[in-house]
């Protein structure tokens, strides 16, 4: 949630599913889909690997994000819970571990 006060986006809900992460995220339009990727791939890793240094030693001091990604956008022709949903519907065992659904105007 620091990442919501150095950056104008906004953690809607974050989630797991087996061996990935979900993050529905509220952003500016002057943040491209890659910088707020980017961002939170970077943040986060350096975060994990600094409070759990065993996990860089696992890794072989490798990435701990891969280099893909889906992204979805919320616009005209859909809407936060049209793409909520269908996160929900890619795995077995999805698990929300955060969610703050009051939108922010930035």
């Amino acid at each position: 949630m620091e990442i919501e006060k150095r950056y104008q986006m906004k953690f809607l809900e974050i989630g797991t599913d087996q061996d990935h992460v979900h993050f529905l995220v509220q952003s500016v339009p002057t943040y491209s889909v890659t910088r707020t990727v980017s961002i939170i791939k970077s943040i986060t890793a350096r975060e994990i690997f600094k409070r759990c240094p065993q996990v860089k030693k696992q890794l072989w001091g490798g990435e701990f994000w891969t280099d893909g990604y889906f992204a979805g956008s919320v616009g005209k022709h859909g809407n936060e819970k049209t793409i909520a949903n269908y996160v929900k519907q890619q795995g077995d065992t999805y698990h929300k571990l955060y969610e703050d659904r009051q939108l922010m105007l930035f």
